[in-house]
């Protein structure tokens, strides 16, 4: 019962900062949209997506690989430090010299040379990225804590430092130290999990080839998450990787919720099979798959029905192709919240570690290939097709790895009542959507009526989540107490 209770207050500290993760893009975006402009906006992206590679050969799979490691071995903290010490040296090492190579990287640039060079600090931050410790530790209230206060920081900074489009080095400035601040203090909660001791040789190397396997699905993955923005701005330039970078931003937001999930469920689920606890397991999994899926299909349609009004008025009319891009990936938000929880709660606890990499690998020739072909013909929007092609190819892979182990089709029958529902929220809320009246209203309007709607038609399964009853018994007794006073 504890652990349960556990659980739900992880999940919740995660949602609790994915809130504020919406919360603050919808206050930043839009200002940052309108000052620096989207060829600026277009740099940005671009740069950073050429640090990424550095940032993610750094870290070399650590996260899900340090991760998973931790929450096997949390019970016994000499253990636990050894392991954390032996995955860390590979870290710090691989991530030094990142460092290095990276200097000489911007000694030979000639386009964006400063903010490339600002771009560094980036990678420093994953020197001391130890994330994966607290999360294999399942203390994810002192990184949320954390993080919360550094985005609040950074917010902050934003509105007081950038004014002009001249301003991209201090956005840049802000973003990188933002992140470097975050991992370092964790290192002021070190101390309070592990024991410093002397590691070998061999306490280092036994770690590296398991890292390495799971490097492999990552530097996939960026095939198709990175790579689209390198790509863009290689064959088509910085401007349509402006339009890309907003809509993706946008997609991004609920796309937190997700992945809250997933980060609280790995460690969870690789201590449930390190004590052989397979029926659990599958329990978790079917009620996952139909929480993701109660939330990313109205996400998608509701997304597709606001987006030609919400982007103009969000972002500003320069922005306007953005709304296009949104429309095509919020479908990959589906094909994502099914990958994401067969991934972080089957494949990679369970050790599945190649049909993992199969998947992802798959995934990553596909977008590549469409790429190639579509982004000359259809520039930022050429891109969303590859994407879409290629979340929708590993959400499959996976399906039919695990098919015969979990009775996933069954999972997938479980789920068509929510799809069959947001349909019904969709045409309502497109219905709005050809009133003609003011773009605020008509927005604010359409978000309310699609939750309302959708939140009547699920009354039942929101009840089984939440017990509605108790919720309103203490809200009248609340409200009752008030009269009286």
């Amino acid at each position: 019962m504890k652990k349960e209770s556990s659980l739900k207050q992880n999940f919740i500290y995660n949602i609790v900062y994915q809130i504020l993760i919406l919360i603050l893009p919808l206050i930043t975006v839009p200002y940052v949209s309108r000052v620096l402009g989207v060829e600026n906006i277009g740099i940005y992206s671009y740069t950073y997506s050429i640090i990424s590679y550095f940032m993610l050969i750094g870290l070399l799979g650590i996260n899900n690989y340090g991760s998973r490691t931790i929450a096997k071995c949390r019970d016994d903290k000499e253990k636990l430090s050894k392991n954390f010490l032996g995955i860390y040296c590979i870290q710090f090492v691989m991530s030094f010299l990142m460092i290095i190579i990276y200097t000489f990287f911007i000694a030979y640039v000639r386009e964006y040379k400063t903010i490339f060079t600002i771009q560094i600090i980036y990678l420093i931050s994953t020197l001391f990225d130890i994330n994966w410790l607290f999360f294999g530790l399942e203390k994810f209230k002192i990184t949320v804590t954390r993080n919360i206060f550094i985005k609040l920081i950074s917010l902050v900074m934003v509105f007081l430092l950038v004014k002009t489009e001249e301003d991209l080095w201090k956005y840049t400035l802000i973003m990188a130290l933002s992140t470097l601040l975050g991992q370092l203090v964790l290192f002021k909660f070190l101390k309070n999990e592990i024991v410093f001791t002397k590691i070998k040789f061999i306490d280092i190397k036994k770690h590296f080839k398991q890292c390495f396997v799971l490097f492999i699905p990552v530097i996939a993955v960026s095939l198709y998450k990175i790579m689209d923005k390198t790509m863009i701005g290689l064959m088509a330039g910085v401007e349509e990787v402006g339009y890309y970078e907003q809509a993706e931003k946008i997609v991004n937001i609920p796309m937190g919720i997700i992945t809250a999930l997933g980060t609280v469920m790995l460690p969870r689920i690789s201590n449930l099979i390190s004590n052989g606890k397979d029926k659990k397991i599958s329990e978790y999994l079917e009620k996952s798959i139909n929480f993701m899926m109660f939330l990313a299909f109205p996400i998608c349609l509701g997304i597709i029905a606001v987006s030609g009004d919400f982007i103009p008025l969000f972002l500003g009319n320069e922005f306007e192709k953005s709304s296009i891009i949104l429309n095509y990936l919020s479908i990959t938000l589906i094909f994502i919240s099914f990958a994401n929880i067969i991934r972080t709660q089957y494949l990679i606890p369970k050790e599945r570690d190649k049909e993992y990499i199969i998947s992802v690998i798959l995934g990553a020739i596909i977008n590549f290939i469409m790429n190639m072909i579509f982004i000359p013909k259809f520039a930022s929007i050429g891109a969303c097709f590859g994407t879409i092609a290629a979340e929708f190819v590993v959400m499959l892979y996976q399906i039919m790895a695990i098919n015969k182990e979990i009775k996933i089709f069954k999972y997938i029958s479980n789920v068509k009542s929510f799809f069959i529902k947001a349909i019904i929220m969709f045409l309502i809320v497109y219905i709005i959507k050809l009133i003609d009246f003011n773009s605020i209203v008509k927005v604010s309007i359409q978000v309310i009526v699609g939750g309302v709607i959708y939140s009547i038609l699920n009354y039942k399964y929101i009840n089984s989540l939440v017990n509605l009853k108790e919720i309103k018994q203490k809200l009248w007794s609340i409200i009752w107490k008030e009269r009286k006073i």
